[in-house]
């Protein structure tokens, strides 16, 4: 028997304890309920977001004195966010509840049944595998799921071969599309885990070669669409009446690039599968360069590497850009009604909710319904990007003697402006005379005209670079920059949002890693001197044509993603005033789109005025993310700030492989430049030489 000393050392023992913590899975879930992203957690507590994901998945503890902050933390989540009660040991454990039948549904998802035994498969054999590649395949794998052994999608060719993102290639002895579907749930083992606990598993996706889709009885090329979301199959061909015949269901986009086929749901699992045919131009070659040359392997390691750090895709690499925000940020969870003790789905803080919500008049675009049945005539929110170049007489001598202009690209300039950018989640209401506060999202009609700045710098209120001429509507970031010049602002009227969130935040974060993650694996590092960087920049693309196409997907997922915002009618039987169907989901949200852009100008014009502080250089173009300026080098490090140290100088353009930071875009002669302009062009839009033609962003 232990003695009386020994009982009360253990329990001294006991009480001297570090804090206790919540179990892992606790404090993931107050977390999310609070919603706020790993990374700025980690940001709060000074680590890593690495550390953060350890806490979370129960593989390290933090240790004092963050360990007692991580506690308090939580302890006041807990407070706001108490989990539902939990039940007694007798009775029955509630179940989350079922998802809903369609697709397109967004309520929340329990968790799904095991998917059935995986099919027969065999190792791939790759001839000539770099170490590199493999280091990429081995890093880009994520933790295998048991319900999903094979990946989240396959590439399926004409003799049956499947082939998968980790190098297996899997028989499938479909000769039909319905059999196809059936082999997939069934058989394939595909299909990757949610992105959020309240979210949905992502459903499989198999690509179709032109010889695979030919052997299942499909076109091989789709004809006589002008426009190529248009091209579907017609409604009597012999595959659709298969399809609905076998009792599977089509969305409403029908039969076309990427289809999606299912069945209500049995249970909890979801009876999806997603097809996307390459011959009918699934792969935009903008968004997915050289992919559809690819062999069917190929194309599997893309789409698998891109599927693993940004989404399965879903369609355009704008609609997965769309898809991503909210599976991330998913609408609903799972709640228990007090009153019946049931499981229902209940809002998810800091998401946009199931409903579509309409904007304020000066949100919309001139066709939307509450523009045209109002019959508003207030003007609307002009927040786009820049597309501006300075008057030819106001360049100096002393600049035109300079020997090149230089263009400067912002990495992915929209998602550096969406980081912790706190957005409307509710509705606008309406203000007369309304105070100004930077804090709060919202439109504000207010005369800027008085702002002066300097003429050789494009106006920071107009997308054209010219001053305003009397009140304008403009979103809050914009007029916050006109408080931050010195000067007064008046708001005459406000549509404002009370209930506010930084929704974009954990899109910001996966999306920043994913690109700063596949441009290392390209050898551009955040290591490298600023020399290095230009080196490593020029030769990037030709490193590994796979990884450059997933770089350029993810930088396509950005702008396509923040467009997708304000997505416009289609067709030319659109009448003004009638709905759409962009309309009718809750992410048409023209006011987020305009503080993403409204932010993005503003930290662009924010670098030009510092750059003419510290340098004395003005620029000669800007269009979108990338200005030009006169140069005495071909080189960016001819101009750009450095202190005595030889580190660059903050507050001005920066070069570097993250969002926001700069890279080389083009170099021409000083000479070719001023004749674009004096001919009205913009020297920012041919800057790259040949054809190339900058995206403005949509």
């Amino acid at each position: 028997m232990p003695s009386e000393e020994e009982l009360f050392a253990s329990v001294d023992a006991l009480l001297n304890e570090e804090p206790h913590l919540p179990p892992p899975t606790e404090r993931a879930r107050l977390r999310e309920a609070a919603g706020i992203t790993q990374a700025r957690l980690a940001t709060a507590l000074k680590t890593t977001t690495q550390s953060v994901k350890n806490w979370e998945n129960g593989r390290s503890e933090p240790k004092s004195p963050r360990l007692d902050a991580y506690q308090r933390l939580l302890n006041g989540w807990a407070a706001k966010h108490p989990a539902p009660n939990a039940p007694s040991a007798t009775a029955k454990a509630p179940t989350a509840p079922t998802p809903p039948a369609t697709p397109e549904a967004e309520s929340a998802d329990a968790p799904p049944s095991d998917v059935p035994g995986a099919g027969p498969g065999r190792p791939a054999t790759r001839s000539g595998a770099t170490s590199r590649r493999q280091a990429v395949e081995k890093a880009a794998r994520p933790a295998a799921d048991p319900r999903f052994p094979h990946g989240p999608l396959a590439v399926l060719d004409g003799d049956g071969s499947a082939y998968g993102t980790s190098g297996i290639v899997l028989d499938c002895p479909a000769t039909s599309v319905v059999e196809l579907v059936e082999w997939t749930l069934r058989e394939s083992g595909l299909g990757a885990p949610r992105l959020h606990r309240n979210g949905k598993d992502s459903d499989p996706l198999i690509v179709l070669t032109a010889a695979a889709a030919v052997k299942l009885g499909l076109p091989e090329r789709l004809e006589g669409h002008e426009q190529r979301r248009s091209l579907r199959l017609a409604e009597d061909h012999p595959v659709v009446k298969q399809v609905v015949k076998a009792k599977w269901r089509l969305t409403q986009r029908g039969f076309g690039p990427w289809a999606r086929i299912y069945r209500k749901a049995q249970g909890r699992e979801r009876q999806c599968v997603q097809l996307a045919v390459l011959s009918w131009d699934a792969l935009d070659e903008r968004s997915w360069p050289g992919v559809t040359e690819m062999e069917p392997a190929d194309v599997a390691r893309v789409l698998g590497i891109y599927a693993q750090r940004v989404i399965t895709p879903r369609g355009s690499t704008a609609v997965s850009g769309l898809e991503l925000m909210t599976a991330l940020r998913p609408p609903t969870r799972a709640v228990q009604d007090p009153q019946t003790g049931n499981w229902v789905p209940g809002h998810n803080p800091g998401s946009l909710g199931t409903e579509p919500m309409d904007p304020a008049p000066p949100e919309a675009t001139a066709e939307h319904p509450v523009v045209v049945n109002s019959g508003w005539s207030g003007g609307f929110l002009n927040e786009e990007a820049y597309q501006w170049v300075r008057d030819v007489s106001l360049l100096t001598d002393e600049e035109c003697t300079l020997a090149y202009a230089v263009g400067l690209d912002l990495n992915t300039a929209f998602l550096a402006a969406a980081a912790r950018l706190v957005v409307g989640l509710s509705a606008p209401d309406h203000f007369h005379a309304p105070t100004f506060n930077p804090k709060i999202p919202g439109s504000w009609l207010v005369d800027l005209s008085h702002v002066e700045v300097d003429p050789r710098l494009p106006s920071p209120f107009t997308p054209d670079g010219t001053r305003p001429t009397g009140p304008a509507w403009y979103q809050t970031h914009t007029v916050a920059y006109a408080q931050e010049l010195g000067y007064n602002v008046a708001p005459i009227e406000g549509y404002l949002r009370r209930e506010t969130g930084a929704y974009l935040d954990p899109w910001h974060d996966r999306l920043k890693t994913a690109y700063v993650d596949t441009l290392a694996d390209l050898g551009v590092t955040k290591d490298l001197t600023d020399a290095e960087f230009l080196a490593a920049m020029e030769r990037h693309k030709d490193v590994d044509p796979a990884m450059a196409a997933v770089l350029a997907a993810i930088k396509a997922t950005v702008k396509g993603g923040i467009g997708k915002l304000r997505e416009r009618p289609q067709g030319k039987r659109y009448k003004e005033g009638e709905r759409w169907p962009a309309l009718q989901r809750p992410t048409w949200r023209p006011d987020i789109r305009a503080a993403v852009i409204s932010k993005a100008r503003i930290n662009m014009h924010r670098k030009l005025r510092n750059m003419a502080t510290m340098t004395g250089l003005y620029p000669l173009a800007v269009l979108s993310d990338c200005v030009v300026y006169p140069s005495p080098g071909d080189s960016p490090l001819d101009f750009l700030p450095y202190a005595a140290s030889g580190k660059p100088q903050p507050g001005g353009f920066r070069l570097g492989p993250t969002p926001g930071l700069a890279k080389l875009e083009g170099v021409q002669s000083m000479l070719w430049a001023v004749d674009l302009m004096e001919q009205g062009y913009n020297p920012a839009r041919h800057i790259k030489g040949g054809d190339a033609v900058l995206d403005e962003g949509e």
